[in-house]
């Protein structure tokens, strides 16, 4: 069986959590392939309102089989804080989650090393959320770091040790206080709630899976123009987040991926520093913000706002080979008579329709096409036919522009707020 890959086309936060829950129904197993606990994947349903950083999004679903894969990096405090809300809810995770052995873990001195790089690049600040995802990816390539595996191990205290005193013999050169001994007993606490679960060889299980025709579906963590490749870099995130970022961050073959289901906003948006040629610094952008309740579900920061953008969303197609894109929030942008869409970049004299290599230092200017706008609350809308037309125009009009079918909108935060269109 092929495995299918759900990831997002823009800055992430483009509802990935609420997509996974909505499909997890169609797929036996559901399995995260990258980041941290930076990931914050909001789900609604019965009223409540879910949000998990670690556990992937097919938790709610019975029968379901969830695994954390090699190439996520976990906080034991985070992740046993996740555990304990769900079993609080009567969630059953001990015979439904499965965490790899060979997914690094962030220990207490890497948060404190995150803070102490962001602090010291002043003006010049990615934006990190500071759960220490940057440093453990570090230790990973640089072939330092701490294994969910190694918690078996008997000396794992002394592989623990070594770890953290190699960070604070960093943090003696930066002008940084801290106190780690604050951060630790929380942090062991942690280790001892990851004892109870489910140790796995991921990749193992997975081809096992994929041999007994089990449906998989690979989830996503932020968003592909955040990709530590092909992102806006510097300011991107430490992970791939792409496609490709599925075969290393579950050991899957390139050749094993199906489909590839692409999520984006009606419109755009991007939590922290970098390039948003598309964005908003006016009443509009601020309207849409809190229509949107444009939050971050991880750090609460509010996000910059802007017209979707059409040229990085081509861009992030290519890279994952796209085969189906799922439209989130539209019902964000009723009541706008007019809304625009970025189709061109004015890049050095040019009118150019891709990501320039150097778009963070470049001066890029967005060319905009105004579209008619919708007044319909679409919170109630069960079924495409109840659609206002100028929705259904600005769907078809991305589609045409983009090559790929939206085959799926969200129209609201709650499971059920999600039409599945007849061309899917």
């Amino acid at each position: 069986m092929a495995v299918d890959v759900l990831l997002g086309l823009q800055w992430g936060d483009e509802g990935k959590g609420k997509i996974v829950d909505v499909l997890t129904p169609n797929y036996d197993v559901v399995a995260r392939f990258q980041g941290g606990p930076n990931a914050g994947h909001t789900l609604e349903f019965n009223g409540i309102k879910h949000v998990l950083h670690t556990i992937p999004s097919g938790i709610f679903r019975d029968g379901t089989i969830n695994i954390v894969g090699n190439g996520v990096v976990i906080d034991p405090v985070t992740l046993k804080k996740e555990v304990d809300a769900l079993l609080k809810m009567n969630v059953e995770v001990s015979n439904k989650l499965f965490i790899s052995r060979k997914a690094h873990l962030i220990i207490p001195s890497h948060r404190l090393l995150d803070a102490a790089s962001e602090s010291m690049k002043g003006k010049e600040k990615i934006g990190s959320t500071l759960r220490g995802i940057g440093p453990s990816y570090m230790d990973k390539t640089g072939r330092n770091g701490l294994r969910v595996g190694d918690i078996e191990a008997a000396d794992f205290m002394d592989r623990y040790r070594k770890l953290a005193d190699k960070h604070i013999d960093l943090l003696k050169n930066m002008d940084f206080v801290y106190n780690l001994e604050e951060l630790e007993p929380v942090w062991f606490e942690g280790i001892e709630a990851m004892k109870k679960l489910n140790f796995v060889d991921s990749e193992h299980l997975i081809h096992q899976y994929m041999k007994d025709g089990k449906n998989i579906l690979a989830e996503g963590a932020q968003g592909s123009l955040l990709d530590i490749d092909f992102g806006s870099y510097p300011f991107v995130t430490s992970s791939n987040t792409i496609t490709a970022g599925a075969c290393t961050g579950l050991g899957i073959a390139p050749g094993k991926i199906g489909r590839v289901f692409g999520i984006f906003k009606a419109y755009a948006t991007r939590v922290g520093s970098g390039p948003f040629p598309s964005e908003l610094n006016d009443e509009t952008g601020e309207a849409i913000r809190k229509a949107g309740n444009e939050f971050g579900a991880t750090t609460g920061r509010p996000r910059r706002c802007g017209w979707i953008d059409l040229p990085a969303l081509r861009y992030a197609i290519m890279l994952n080979g796209v085969t189906d894109l799922i439209m989130t929030k539209p019902d964000v942008l009723s009541g706008f008579d007019k809304i625009s869409v970025c189709t061109h970049y004015h890049y050095h004299g040019k009118k150019i329709d891709y990501m320039p290599f150097d778009i963070v230092n470049a001066d890029v200017k967005p060319v905009l096409e105004e579209r008619k706008g919708w007044k319909e609350n679409l919170s109630g809308i069960d079924a495409e036919s109840k659609f206002p037309k100028e929705l259904s125009d600005y769907i078809q009009y991305i589609e045409s522009q983009l090559n790929v079918p939206v085959t799926i909108v969200s129209v609201g935060p709650d499971r059920n707020q999600t039409i599945v269109r007849k061309n899917s």
